[in-house]
């Protein structure tokens, strides 16, 4: 079984420690020989252009990319950066396996596979296929979220697969799919700066989302009315024409509410409603009772904030709603979506220039990450992994028995506890590091340390791996190539720029290979990332999330497709539901009645504070590669509690001080940064750091019943002034630096 204190004396021994300069030996550059390679940011759902500057196979700096026509050349500091991380001392550059007492060791590929092969063999014969289970990552290429979802079903033959997409997009993915029926945000980000008014829900969008905020500045300049929902004013929340200071888990009620104010005042599309929806009379019982004074009590704010609200939104002409995860990492954050979207149809401003919907992605490829059959209800296309017809089309893609492809397995949190109480004995894991990422931090260590036997593909030691038996070194996105699909649905190509450093390999060689040793090479015999897209075409033919009409070169020619494509000749679809036509067979857009309720644990006298938890713009999901780039380090070295003033008198707490965030699972030990924009019943702590700094500590198991996404934006906390830690792990996993 693996502990965290088994790897910490080799730490420093194998992996050198994190520096802040790049090692100045080793390689020579030479001007003469330097290239341009056009490919995308490794990090948000944006996936902006970016032109990689590679020298003697060294990624050496970056040039703006401005004909790519999302970013048009423009970068968030992470984007500025990304490059630096490839030089870092701590990359694996070889497989390592865990020696109890000493911590980790490098040993050779062929016996390191091997123990990988003998161990999966062992756990699947003594204790079943579903006993051994696969976690993977919405930052995936799409071919290898394709591949992930194949291997574990074919060559695992498990039931358990999940992505850490399942902590991002679900809850708006299953919340569209309700309504519209397709899983997609609904218009390019160009119709933005069309709309006259926008309506942003949940999302920190300059600093998590900084390239979308050039949209909404074309807007404004258009004369568009911003108006912002969020428990702080974040700085988009500054140059709102409305910001309303919703309570976490109180945005429910105020979409209740503007529906319940614009069906009073006739600020609804009757006509569209008759034409190209239904179930709208349901919803319209449902929002009767939602005045403003009674959504008021529940978000949080004052009535007329709700009233000003819908009156801007109401009569408006043209429109445009986005939210992100500040309205979906609830334990309601399906209905929560669903609410939002009830306004949008209900106003009749979708499928047309200017007027639309989106969920603003988080992770790399959040969106095509969830359409490829990584998700554990989910088979390629987007295809549901319980329709006997979706099961038929697929196995005969991939060459197998429709009875020997497994049926729904678990969602990430319950996969983790069923690894806790023994049911999961084994475990492969790529692109997730769910020691930090995933909530009720403590209670996941323990869970990975009961594992009998746990392998690691990555390209740097996560806290994750540090449990793992063995670790297997993998590739950066610039050291392969492949697609993703952006916040638009906008599918690009990744191009690659370096190889793999040492012996360090591609992940899909890797996963290719296991499934050979497995006895399955002639189903992942392929030559090339390219290869692999072929069959995912095939595979996803007739589904929703269709790419069937894309090519590789047709990508590349046209700076992205939009799907649906469903034929080569087919010019993709930058604007979903245009006439009125839905993803339903009936065509239409289906209303849902939603009510709200509380969150799954509430503040109390003896935990009387809401912790919130999100993003800062220098850091990026686990931090596992920004806390590795010295200038994103620099910016924000360490995460803080965000608290009021007013708190922070009552607790005897100034600025810069530290304080205890106390759950009922867990604490942590952070610096307070006292500020005005907001809740004084609220706190704020960014996520991206390990160890007794992670504010997953905290946050609580509950998860939504459709989605099964975690509440990470919501639970009880007690706080108090405390002394600065001197914790030697706490140092050694978040104080350390990268490169500069």
């Amino acid at each position: 079984m693996a502990k965290l204190s088994d790897t910490i004396p080799n730490l420093v021994q194998h992996f050198g420690p994190t520096l802040h300069s790049i090692p100045s030996g080793g390689w020579t550059r030479n001007p003469q020989d330097e290239k341009l390679v056009k490919t995308h940011c490794c990090f948000c759902g944006q996936q902006c252009g970016i032109q990689l500057r590679v020298n003697n196979n060294k990624v050496v700096g970056f040039e703006p990319w401005e004909t790519f026509p999302f970013n048009k050349g423009k970068l968030c500091p992470k984007g500025v950066k990304r490059y630096m991380q490839d030089e870092h001392p701590d990359r694996l550059k070889m497989p390592l396996q865990r020696i109890e007492g000493r911590g980790f060791e490098p040993l050779a590929w062929e016996p390191a596979m091997q123990r990988v092969v003998s161990e999966i063999r062992r756990i699947q014969e003594r204790y079943g296929k579903d006993a051994f289970a696969v976690l993977t990552g919405a930052s995936l290429t799409n071919e290898k979220a394709y591949l992930m979802g194949k291997f574990a079903r074919v060559a695992l033959q498990t039931a358990n697969i999940d992505y850490n997409g399942r902590l991002c997009m679900v809850s708006a993915g299953a919340a569209s799919k309700k309504i519209f029926g397709i899983d997609r945000s609904a218009n390019p980000w160009s119709d933005i700066p069309k709309a006259k008014v926008i309506l942003i829900a949940g999302a920190n969008v300059a600093e998590t989302a900084p390239i979308t905020t050039d949209y909404l500045w074309q807007a404004r300049e258009n004369g568009a009315k911003l108006i912002i929902l969020d428990p702080r004013m974040t700085p988009i929340a500054r140059n709102a024409d409305l910001f309303i200071p919703v309570r976490p888990g109180g945005d429910m009620a105020i979409f209740n509410g503007m529906l319940h104010i614009m069906i009073e005042r006739g600020w609804i599309d009757r006509e569209f409603i008759a034409q190209h929806t239904s179930g709208f009379d349901a919803v319209a019982e449902t929002v009767r009772k939602y005045t403003p004074d009674f959504a008021a009590k529940i978000a949080g704010v004052p009535a007329d904030m709700i009233v000003k609200v819908a009156e801007l939104w109401g009569p408006a002409p043209t429109s445009f709603l986005l939210h992100a995860r500040g309205i979906e990492h609830h334990s309601k954050g399906v209905d929560n979506c669903i609410a939002a979207i009830n306004l949008v149809v209900a106003s009749g401003r979708i499928g047309r220039e200017g007027c639309g919907y989106a969920m603003i992605t988080g992770q790399g490829n959040g969106q095509g990450g969830r359409e490829q059959g990584q998700k554990c209800d989910q088979l390629p296309g987007s295809r549901d992994i319980s329709n006997p017809e979706h099961r038929k089309y697929i196995a005969g893609v991939w060459g197998v028995p429709e009875e020997s492809i497994p049926q729904k397995g678990l969602s990430a949190v319950p996969l983790v506890e069923a690894i806790h109480d023994g049911r999961i004995k084994g475990l492969i894991s790529i692109c997730f590091n769910p020691a930090v990422s995933l909530p009720d931090g403590n209670f996941v260590r323990e869970a990975l340390s009961k594992l009998e036997f746990y392998v690691n593909i990555d390209f740097f030691l996560s806290e994750s791996g540090r449990y793992a038996d063995i670790v297997l070194p993998g590739s950066l996105m610039e050291e392969d190539e492949g697609t993703t699909t952006n916040v638009e649905g906008r599918v690009i190509l990744h191009r690659k720029a370096v190889s793999p450093p040492g012996e360090a390999r591609e992940d899909w060689k890797i996963l290719c290979d296991l499934a050979g040793l497995l006895g399955h090479k002639e189903r992942f015999s392929y030559a090339s990332p390219k290869e692999i897209f072929e069959e995912l075409r095939v595979a996803s033919k007739g589904g929703t999330s269709d790419y069937y009409g894309m090519s590789w070169e047709r990508i590349d020619e046209n700076n992205g497709m939009f799907w649906p494509c469903p034929e080569p000749g087919h010019p993709g679809t930058p604007r979903l539901y245009e006439g009125g036509k839905f993803g339903h067979p009936d065509g239409k857009a289906h209303f849902m009645p939603v009510e709200w309720r509380p969150s799954a644990e509430m503040p109390d006298a003896e935990y009387p504070i809401i912790l919130t938890t999100g993003r800062v713009v220098s850091h990026f999901l686990s931090g596992t590669q920004t806390r590795r780039i010295g200038a994103l380090m620099d910016q924000y070295p360490q995460p803080r509690c965000e608290m009021h003033p007013r708190l922070a008198e009552q607790l005897g707490v100034s600025d810069g001080g530290f304080v205890k965030v106390e759950s009922r699972r867990g604490q942590i030990v952070v610096r307070a940064l006292v500020v005005k924009t907001i809740r004084p019943d609220t706190v704020f702590v960014p996520y991206h750091w390990p160890l007794d700094r992670s504010a997953n500590n905290c946050t609580i198991r509950a998860i939504d019943p459709v989605s099964n996404i975690p509440e990470f934006k919501i639970c009880a906390v007690r706080i108090s002034k405390t002394d600065q830690p001197t914790d030697e792990i706490a140092i050694l996993g978040v104080e350390a630096g990268g490169i500069r």
